[in-house]
């Protein structure tokens, strides 16, 4: 007689998994981090439908109209990220002028240093800009 082979599977129910661990699992697969199959595989959930559960319960898509729909924020909510994008961009701009002063001063310095070489050297450096266009370069552009 054959003995009976004794089965490692193990039948879960959704009260096995706490409320956070399904919330974990919802923002893993919404951010992009991990897909619905990666997700069973690492943490060993048996159904693609437990998780398609719980994206519908506890995720942010709209599955009725097909919409990523985002809950209302509290104002003190919105005023806190208002807040932080404002010294986010307060950085930047602190960051920007830096960098607008710094390109003044080196041009500042090259034009110094071309009026420098100039006058030393007895070249002319900088292109002239009314300078007039030789003869046949203007016959070659009339002829195509």
């Amino acid at each position: 007689m054959k003995e009976p082979v004794e089965s490692l599977y193990v039948k879960r129910t959704q009260k096995d998994y706490s409320l956070s661990f399904k919330v974990q699992i919802v923002k893993a697969i919404e951010s992009g981090k991990l897909g619905i199959t990666e997700c069973r595989k690492k943490y060993a959930i048996q159904s693609r439908s437990t998780i398609v559960n719980w994206l519908r319960k506890y995720g942010n898509f709209d599955w009725d109209n097909q919409i990523p729909s985002s809950m209302q924020k509290t104002p003190e909510q919105r005023i806190m990220e208002l807040e932080a994008e404002v010294k986010l961009l307060e950085k930047q701009k602190a960051l920007l002028e830096r960098q607008a002063y710094i390109a003044d001063k080196k041009a500042i310095f090259f034009d110094m240093m071309i009026n420098l070489a100039e006058s030393e050297y007895h070249i002319d450096i900088r292109k002239n800009s009314a300078s007039a266009q030789s003869t046949t370069s203007a016959e070659q552009k009339k002829k195509p």
